[in-house]
């Protein structure tokens, strides 16, 4: 059945989901989506400390010159009292001794025989951390869903916690097909082509935080598929580019069909990759792209990203889209919803010169593409449109509209 975008994406997530996780210590667990929520379990700071290196003073001794009772540095387990007429030399996250009203910096203050001279003016609590004032205990630090980066493992840290659960990264099984097809390591005769599809949704799948596997080139036969995909369905997720279309040699699907291939979605209203196939085999889901280089790049960010980010367990599961302007008037053929690469600078995109489904060249120059509606023909200069990144992850715990019109 042929699908609409949004169709297929209401597919894939109402079909898609995280279950499997593991328990890691937190040194282990960046780039990880946390499986728990966190809930602090004791203030922070633990207790109120001085925020400077200074003096520990009572605001009555604004302006006088005090004896300085004692030292205190950070570490320090004793409980001191600050009397009337005292300062208490104090270090940075040292805690604060009882009856202190205000910290004095030690540049704000003179040295002196008889003591230390205090400023005219003190006000009260000046560079004293309370207890609790940057997390408080039974505060819920993080939620179950969140990918941890490195102020995440920091938060745990300051917490104590030692290891997390968390869900465990998608693992991705690839391989290409056709006769044709070459590896970049083997010698090519005048009638072949180099396989860049599956290098290249090997290196986009590292990068979006898979495992990912790399199960070879299938020739364009039934037998030798069979053998690739008996090899990938360990994996959560497998990946093909080639041999969907109609073509006399194109035997991917009927070859998943062997294993009892539930097809959730087999063409998609899109220009280039109206071919692309998706649906699953036992608890493995599978993904067909097309074998036109630039057509299997696109389709993967479109919907091979969100099938992983479903799988990976995060919150923010849904590709997003950047606004931005575009260079300058674009004319195109309407009727079926396209999908144009181009490079975004922070303020306007730029369509690739020349693409077409079988180039590779527009993938090094674009950084993201837009997809334009079916009923248009036509974009000014300055109109807004809607970018989506092919180079970093952009995406959101609701879904949005990624088309422009």
């Amino acid at each position: 059945m042929t699908v609409t975008v949004e169709e297929a994406l209401d597919l894939i997530y109402a079909n898609v989901k995280q279950s499997s996780l593991k328990i890691v210590p937190i040194e282990n667990a960046l780039g990880s989506i946390l499986a728990e929520d966190i809930v602090a379990t004791h203030n922070l700071p633990p207790y109120d400390n001085s925020a400077m290196d200074g003096y520990a003073v009572k605001l009555s001794d604004a302006g006088e010159t005090v004896r300085v009772a004692e030292t205190i540095f950070a570490g320090d387990a004793k409980t001191v009292t600050l009397q009337k007429n005292q300062a208490i030399k104090i270090m940075t996250g040292a805690k604060i001794p009882e009856g202190t009203e205000c910290i004095v910096p030690v540049e704000d203050t003179q040295q002196g025989v008889e003591g230390v001279s205090l400023p005219e003016k003190l006000t009260l609590h000046k560079h004293i951390r309370f207890a609790g004032e940057d997390i408080q205990k039974e505060t819920l630090l993080l939620q179950r869903g969140e990918l941890l980066n490195a102020h995440q493992i920091t938060l745990l840290a300051s917490q104590g916690i030692s290891h997390v659960r968390i869900y465990k990264r998608p693992k991705v099984a690839l391989f290409a097909s056709g006769n044709e097809l070459k590896m970049h390591y083997e010698q090519l005769e005048s009638h072949q082509l180099y396989n860049t599809n599956t290098p290249t949704l090997l290196a986009r799948g590292k990068e979006l935080g898979c495992e990912v596997e790399f199960i070879g080139t299938a020739k364009d036969s039934l037998e030798d598929l069979h053998k690739h995909i008996q090899s990938a369905l360990e994996c959560d997720l497998v990946i093909t580019s080639g041999g969907v279309s109609v073509g006399d040699a194109d035997f991917t699907k009927e070859a998943f069909e062997h294993f009892g291939y539930e097809i959730f979605f087999e063409k998609v209203e899109i220009k280039p990759g109206k071919p692309t196939t998706f649906g699953k085999v036992g608890d493995t889901f599978i993904l067909n792209l097309p074998g036109n280089p630039l057509a299997a790049a696109l389709n993967f960010e479109l919907f091979g990203q969100p099938i992983i980010l479903a799988l990976s367990g995060t919150t923010n599961k849904f590709v997003n889209a950047i606004n931005a302007k575009m260079k300058d008037d674009y004319k195109l053929r309407g009727g079926r919803r396209t999908l144009v690469p181009g490079y975004f600078d922070g303020e306007f995109f730029t369509p690739c010169e020349h693409f077409s489904p079988g180039m590779i060249s527009p993938l090094a120059f674009a950084n993201s593409f837009i997809m334009i509606d079916e009923g248009c023909s036509s974009i000014a200069k300055n109109a807004e449109v809607k970018t989506i990144s092919t180079k970093f992850l952009f995406t959101t715990k609701e879904s949005k509209s990624l088309v422009s019109s």
